[in-house]
């Protein structure tokens, strides 16, 4: 496969194509005219389409209309968890002065960890993960019982977005439920990959955006419990039971309704596809690099302990980096799961959190697939990774 080839896309979980049922209702909605917090006709069609994407998204995921608070995405929607459960719960107990989350977390949820630990004094606790990317439940516990009564928040994520593990969330839970404490979780990969039902696990705030599930980027929500109290991080016009003001993408927000509907309806299918794909990928891979590893949790049972569309493989001897853009050199995009400070390669946090050393957090890429891909595309990767694994380490050894 050559430069001037078809791209092979298969980085779904930085963003992933929109569906047409959502690009037919977004751009519908662009030609109308009407601000939803306008009294007049017009202002009131607005509101009903953004009422009824309220209630779609709902019904799609378990929970009540009004508990849908809606946002710019996923990171302005863990900020709002992060942020506004912990002011609203340490305004009620000055005591509520620690928030607990897990070391793999996404940085829209440990940057503003950090920030309020360096801002305001939070005693933030990262909680351990075992080898596998999973949540050690004994150390939340510990980590809870210590002193219960200062914990403001507890954040774990559904499902890693590097290496795609399932997260106990039903064990933080049970955890959180003996002592009161509220739990919020980074649902943005898992929506449409695996069931999620925000009633029926537990939560008491859940963020998801568009873009990761075939709508528009720019939307995402933030499902809390009304009973939960969230201090606004902007005040202005009100909007969103006064928890998140400003004037509401109608267009936006119905085809954010739309994806998540056809997404949690076509989950099942979407898995037991996407999941063969992705097996065959990562059987196929690791036969023509035999020294390959798969990172995270196991492939089987499928959605049980993984995301179905996760691929995160160590390719020992090589730079990340550099096997990226080898491979992008071919038209096959994946990603890797380091960070890049200052134009240098920094080593994985969620793999160094697993127990990889900073060598092997540099030496993977994430393959993930999503609802456009294809037998074509997996094949294309097997053709084309035992050269690029070559190259790759060629370039890297000592000269």
């Amino acid at each position: 496969m050559d430069i001037t080839s078809r791209t092979v896309y298969l980085d779904h979980a930085a963003t992933t194509p929109m569906v047409p049922a959502a690009v037919d209702v977004l751009t519908a909605h662009l030609r109308e005219v009407g601000n939803p917090s306008s009294m007049h006709a017009s202002g009131r069609h607005a509101r009903r389409v953004v009422e009824e994407s309220r209630e779609t998204i709902a019904q799609a995921l378990g929970c009540r209309p009004g508990e849908v608070v809606f946002t710019s995405g996923g990171t302005e929607a863990d900020n709002l968890a992060v942020k506004g459960i912990h002011w609203a719960r340490l305004a009620e107990d000055p005591r509520r002065t620690r928030i607990l989350a897990s070391a793999i977390e996404h940085h829209a949820v440990l940057d503003p960890l950090d920030w309020l630990r360096d801002s305001e004094q939070v005693d933030v606790e990262l909680l351990p993960v075992d080898d596998r990317g999973r949540l050690r439940v004994d150390a939340l516990r510990e980590a809870v019982e210590r002193d219960p009564a200062s914990v403001s928040l507890i954040s774990v994520m559904w499902a890693n977005n590097e290496v795609g593990s399932l997260q106990p969330v039903e064990e933080v839970v049970a955890v959180a439920a003996e002592h009161g404490i509220p739990v919020h979780t980074d649902a943005i990969q898992a929506v449409g990959a695996v069931p999620v039902d925000f009633a029926a696990s537990g939560v008491d705030a859940l963020s998801l955006t568009g873009h990761k599930l075939g709508g528009p980027y720019g939307v995402g929500a933030l499902i809390v419990r009304r009973e939960l109290g969230v201090t606004p991080l902007m005040h202005g016009g009100g909007q969103e039971r006064d928890i998140r003001s400003g004037t509401i993408d109608t267009p936006a927000i119905a085809g954010f309704a739309a994806a998540v509907e056809l997404a949690v309806k076509e989950q099942a299918s979407y898995a037991t596809r996407v999941g063969a794909l992705r097996d065959d990928l990562v059987r196929r891979v690791i036969e023509q690099v035999p020294d390959a590893h798969l990172h995270g949790a196991p492939l089987e049972p499928l959605g049980e302990h993984r995301l179905p569309g996760n691929a995160h493989l160590g390719f020992p001897g090589c730079e990340g980096d550099s096997l990226l853009m080898l491979l992008d050199a071919r038209g096959i995009e994946c990603s890797t799961g380091s960070a890049c400070s200052a134009g240098v390669p920094q080593p994985s946090h969620v793999l160094l959190a697993m127990g990889c050393d900073a060598e092997a957090a540099r030496h993977s890429l994430r393959f993930s697939l999503g609802h456009t891909s294809t037998q074509a595309d997996v094949d294309a990767v097997v053709e084309a990774i035992g050269p690029c694994v070559e190259r790759a380490r060629a370039a890297k050894a000592p000269r």
